[in-house]
């Protein structure tokens, strides 16, 4: 049994073979193409195929050998201009200059005066809501833009348009807008009033041109509400002789409930009007601010 398989084994290989060699006899033998004198071999290059979602850079259709190849030019401006801070950092310094700005027009200006002093003309009136607050507010702000226009001017002059020309650096700006505001405030604060912050700070003796913002505003603000207090006192004064005038003669004639504030109120309009009492407030406001 054995030698039938191997005998079977052997044909099988025989009849492999004899199929084989007739195609090997077919199938053509290329041969490579000849040569010429003086032309260089030529380099197979193997082919690169690209993977999905690549792209190749390939060269301008019209560049060639005199073209300029592309290039990337990095400068530095200003190097000749006064060093300054960054932007981010001034944008900082604008949204928080935006925030406290309506702080900085009530503190820094003659808005504190006005609109106590106006304040104290209403209450001193017997009226609670004529002029109304919207009316007092915006008559001491344009009484402030009035009084304030040659300060703002200054600083227009000598720190703004400096800064947008780009003659002076942010810094430099700020020093110089704060001179004249400094300068108004100084003429506006009483002299005890420097010398009881500068104890609480515990400053050495200073000059006045060098006394710092910390000590000139709150001694500026307290100045200012003792003025306003006092001139709101000396608008009391007629308004209250005329309730004590109301109410003696609402006792004389027995006429004990009678409110004396309801019949004292026509009497004080009408003096109000009478010795023109609104030009009388503004002209007295805009003489004590020494400008």
């Amino acid at each position: 049994m054995s030698g039938g398989f191997k005998f079977t084994l052997v044909a099988g290989l025989l009849a492999l073979l004899l199929a084989i060699s007739p195609l090997s006899a077919q199938t053509p033998v290329v041969e490579p193409a000849p040569i010429a004198a003086g032309t260089p071999p030529a380099i197979a290059t193997p082919s690169v195929q690209a993977p999905p979602g690549a792209s190749i850079a390939l060269p301008p259709p019209n560049s060639g050998t005199g073209s300029s190849p592309l290039r990337l030019n990095i400068g530095l401006e200003g190097t000749g201009k006064p060093g300054d801070v960054g932007v981010a950092i001034q944008l900082v310094v604008v949204m928080t200059l935006l925030t406290l700005a309506p702080s900085m027009v009530i503190l820094m200006t003659s808005f504190t005066r006005i609109v106590i002093v106006l304040g104290f003309v209403r209450t001193a009136l017997g009226v609670a809501s004529a002029p109304s607050n919207q009316i007092v507010v915006g008559l001491s702000l344009f009484l402030t833009f009035f009084l304030m226009g040659p300060v703002f001017e200054r600083i227009n002059n000598e720190a703004l348009q400096p800064y947008l020309a780009g003659q002076a650096a942010s810094g430099a700006a700020f020093e110089k807008a704060t001179v004249p505001l400094r300068d108004f405030m100084l003429k506006q604060t009483r002299t005890r009033d420097l010398e009881f912050f500068l104890q609480l700070g515990r400053f050495p003796p200073t000059r006045v041109d060098q006394l710092p913002m910390r000590v000139v505003i709150p001694a500026f603000v307290i100045s200012e509400l003792q003025t306003a207090f006092q001139m709101g006192f000396m608008l009391f004064l007629p308004f209250l002789v005329v309730d004590f005038l109301v109410s003696s003669v609402l006792m004389a004639l027995g006429m004990m409930m009678m409110p004396p504030a309801i019949v004292s109120l026509p009497f004080k309009l009408l003096l109000f009007v009478l010795v023109d009492g609104w030009h009388l407030v503004v002209k007295s406001l805009v003489d004590s601010f020494h400008t």
